[in-house]
């Protein structure tokens, strides 16, 4: 992670992406289709989006959550009890021996990784052979709606708002670079495609508050910026969205799943 990054706190996530990241995880399942009985790890499962999912969904032996963030172990086991192990842990260094699992799965996390090619060699370490692998991140570039209003907004009022900008930052994000990192990785090309869900916000407020919570990348900029350049962003970004009569907002919303046999 870098030092635009920051995730520590459960609540502030939670209402910033952790309710998206919901909407995501069971479309990842119905996709990646992973057979009932399996041993499952799921690396930086942050609030427990998809563990969660796993649980109710998949069948499991057993669950394994690893995540770096106490405040996100804290709240998961806190909401999850007994029903899923959790323990802190790395990507790239995972706290389990060889073959330790059917499964191992990364809900958009896998872009927060210092080395995204490590952990993927690690997780191939933690699969026993032919296990599954799989994993989702957003579309930063064109498909993640709400991300690419706000940067566009910001653009507007501090032109090197694009310097913090996920898009350019995880610019592997896209199908061909994904399929290429995994290939790489697992000496055979994966499956790879979209996830779209909606979001949906009440009003402009449910929209912007949560960027005021300071987690994750684009919160911790707004934070560095001078309260008048925030209220601009803040201006700028309502001024590019169109309310329904209700004056409910939807910007649509896509990830990329990518899935591979050990």
């Amino acid at each position: 992670m870098s030092a635009d990054d920051r995730f520590d706190s459960a609540a502030p996530y939670e209402r910033y992406m952790g309710r998206w990241s919901r909407l995501v995880a069971p479309a990842f399942l119905d996709w990646f289709d992973a057979p009932a009985g399996a041993r499952w790890i799921d690396v930086g499962c942050g609030t427990g989006a998809l563990t969660e999912e796993i649980l109710d969904r998949a069948a499991p032996a057993s669950v394994l959550g690893v995540d770096p963030s106490a405040g996100f172990l804290d709240a998961v086991r806190g909401r999850l009890g007994d029903r899923a192990t959790f323990a802190a842990g790395e990507a790239e260094r995972l706290p389990v021996d060889d073959a330790a699992a059917d499964v191992v799965v990364a809900g958009l996390s896998l872009n927060f990784a210092p080395d995204p090619s490590a952990a993927l060699h690690e997780w191939r370490r933690a699969t026993a052979e032919h296990g599954h692998v799989g994993a989702y991140v957003w579309d930063y570039a064109e498909g993640m709606g709400l991300l690419r209003e706000f940067f566009a907004a910001a653009r507007s009022v501090v032109p090197d708002a694009s310097d913090h900008d996920e898009a350019a930052r995880f610019e592997w994000c896209r199908p061909e670079p994904l399929r290429r990192l995994v290939g790489d990785a697992f000496g055979h090309a994966p499956r790879i495609d979209p996830l779209e869900v909606d979001a949906v916000f009440a009003d402009f407020d449910d929209l912007w508050e949560p960027f005021l919570g300071g987690q994750g990348v684009a919160p911790v900029y707004l934070a560095t910026l001078a309260p008048e350049q925030r209220d601009l962003v803040r201006e700028a970004l309502r001024a590019r969205l169109a309310p329904a009569a209700d004056g409910t907002i939807t910007l649509d919303l896509r990830a990329w799943a990518v899935a591979v046999e050990r």
